[in-house]
C-alpha cells in the first residue's frame, strides 16, 4: 500500500515537472505574430514569389523581340579563290548584325500570352498567402485547444490519483470492494493515455508551425486571447455566389484560359505576313580575295546594308496542325474554368451548412457540459451528505470531463469551418471584419 501511494506521488509529482518545464521554455506568441512570421518564412511564399519572377521573365522575353538584337563578331579566315561564307555571312574582320520585330501578328498574341500569363502568378502567390494564412491559423488555434485541454487533463489526473488512493484505503479498511480498484485504475490510466495524446499532439504541432514561423519548436506557446472572435455566418447570404467572384482559383483558371485563348491566336497568325527589320555591318579584309573578283576600284573594306525581311507564309502543314492544337487546349482550359466555379460554389455551400451545423452542435455539447458540471455539484454535495458514494462523484466527474473535451474538438471544428469559408469567400484577409488578417504583403 505504501509503494502504490509513493508511485502514485512520483507520477503526479513528475507530471507537474513536466508541465511546469514545458511552460518555462515556450515562448508566448500571439496569432498575428505568428502569421506575419509564416508569411516571411514560409518556403511556399517563396516559390510563389520565385514563380512570379519567372513568368515576369518570360514576358519580358516575348516582348523585347520588337527591340533590336545586336550581334558583334567576326568570321575571320583565309581565302581561296571566291570568297565562301562562314556559318551563312562572308568572311570579314567585324561582322555586326541587328534584328527586330516590325509588324508580327503572331507575336504580339503571344505577348499578350505571357503578360496575362504574369497576371495569373500573382493571382497564384496571392492565393498561397492566403493558404499560409489559413495553416498557420488552424495550427495555431489547433495547438491553443490542446495546450487548454492539457492543463484541463493534469487537473483530471491529479483528481483520478487522488480517488485512487481514496479507493485503496477504502479497500483496505474493508469498505470497498476489491474489484474497485481496477476500476479507480483504469479512470487513472485514461487520463493518462489523454495527456500522453495531447502531449504528442501538441509536439507535433509545434514542430509544423515552427517549420511555418522558423521559430525554435519549444519556444512557441499560444496566446488563446490573441485569436479574434470570428464572423456569425448567415445562412440566408448567397456565399456560393459571392466565392464565384472572389475565389482565386476562379480567377487562375480564368486567365490561364485567356492566355491559352491569345496563344491559339497566335498559332494561326503565325501563318500571316510579318515583318522585321534587319541591319548588317562588315569590314571586310583584302586578303580574303574580294578586289580580285569584282570590278577594279569597287571594293571597299567598310559595307552596311539597312532593310526589311518581309515573309509570306503560303504552305506550313505542320503549323497549321500546332495551331487545331493549340486551340484543343483553349477549349480545355475554358472547359475547366466552368468545372472550377462549380466546384468553388459546391464546396462553399458545404461549408456554409457545415457552419450551421457544427454552431448547433457546438450549442449542444456546451449545454451537455454544463448539465454534467452541475452533476458534479449536485454530487458532491450529496457525498458530504452521506447520501452518494465516491464513485457515484467519480462517475461524474468522468462524464463532465467526457463532455469538456467534446467542447473542445467541436468549438476547433466550427473554427475550422469558418476560418475555411472566410478563405472561400475572399475575407480572410478583410480589414473590415478582422483586422487582425490585414497584414503587409511585403
Amino acid at each position: 500500500m505504501k509503494t502504490a501511494r509513493r508511485v502514485s506521488r512520483l507520477l503526479s509529482l513528475s507530471c507537474g515537472l513536466l508541465f511546469f518545464c514545458g511552460s518555462l521554455s515556450a515562448e508566448q506568441v500571439p496569432l498575428k505574430r505568428a502569421v506575419e512570421l509564416a508569411l516571411g518564412h514560409s518556403t511556399t511564399m517563396q516559390t510563389s514569389l520565385i514563380d512570379e519572377q519567372r513568368a515576369f521573365a518570360s514576358y519580358n522575353e516575348a516582348r523585347y523581340q520588337y527591340l533590336p538584337q545586336l550581334t558583334v563578331g567576326s568570321g575571320l579566315g583565309k581565302s581561296y579563290g571566291y570568297p565562301l561564307s562562314l556559318e551563312g555571312s562572308a568572311p570579314a574582320i567585324v561582322n555586326t548584325t541587328a534584328q527586330s520585330a516590325l509588324i508580327n501578328p503572331a507575336l504580339r498574341d503571344f505577348v499578350r500570352a505571357a503578360r496575362i500569363e504574369y497576371d495569373a502568378s500573382g493571382v497564384q502567390t496571392k492565393d498561397q498567402r492566403s493558404q499560409v494564412i489559413q495553416d498557420t491559423v488552424l495550427k495555431y488555434a489547433e495547438l491553443s485547444k490542446w495546450e487548454t485541454l492539457m492543463t484541463q487533463l493534469s487537473h483530471d489526473y491529479e483528481d483520478a490519483l487522488k480517488m485512487e488512493q481514496a479507493v485503496n484505503e477504502r479497500i483496505s479498511a474493508g469498505v470497498d470492494n476489491p474489484l474497485l480498484r481496477n476500476q479507480a485504475r483504469l479512470n487513472a490510466a485514461r487520463v493518462y493515455l489523454h495527456i500522453s495524446q495531447a502531449q504528442g499532439a501538441i509536439d507535433v504541432l509545434r514542430h509544423e508551425l515552427a517549420q511555418l514561423t522558423g521559430l525554435p519548436a519549444a519556444a512557441i506557446e499560444t496566446v488563446p486571447e490573441s485569436i479574434p472572435p470570428l464572423p456569425e455566418v448567415k445562412q440566408e447570404d448567397n456565399l456560393a455566389a459571392k466565392a464565384a467572384q472572389q475565389s482565386p482559383l476562379i480567377q487562375l483558371a480564368d486567365l490561364r484560359a485567356t492566355s491559352a485563348a491569345f496563344r491559339a491566336r497566335g498559332e494561326h497568325r503565325a501563318m500571316w505576313p510579318s515583318i522585321d527589320f534587319a541591319a548588317q555591318y562588315a569590314l571586310l579584309a583584302s586578303f580574303n580575295n574580294y578586289q580580285n573578283f569584282f570590278r577594279q576600284g569597287s571594293f571597299q573594306p567598310n559595307n552596311a546594308t539597312v532593310g526589311l525581311a518581309i515573309r509570306f507564309p503560303f504552305l506550313n502543314p505542320s503549323q497549321h496542325a500546332r495551331a487545331q492544337a493549340a486551340d484543343a487546349t483553349a477549349l480545355h482550359a475554358r472547359q475547366d474554368v466552368e468545372a472550377t466555379k462549380n466546384q468553388v460554389s459546391d464546396q462553399t455551400l458545404k461549408l456554409q451548412r457545415s457552419v450551421e451545423q457544427l454552431a448547433a452542435a457546438q450549442q449542444v455539447v456546451e449545454l451537455e457540459y454544463q448539465i454534467a458540471k452541475s452533476n458534479v455539484d449536485a454530487v458532491q454535495i450529496r457525498v458530504e451528505s452521506g447520501s452518494a458514494s465516491l464513485h457515484d462523484l467519480d462517475d461524474a466527474r468522468n462524464q463532465a470531463n467526457e463532455h469538456y473535451d467534446a467542447l473542445q474538438d467541436t468549438n476547433f471544428e466550427l473554427q475550422r469551418a469558418r476560418i475555411s469559408l472566410l478563405r472561400a469567400t475572399g475575407d480572410l484577409e478583410c480589414s473590415g471584419r478582422l483586422a487582425i488578417w490585414k497584414l503587409g504583403s511585403a
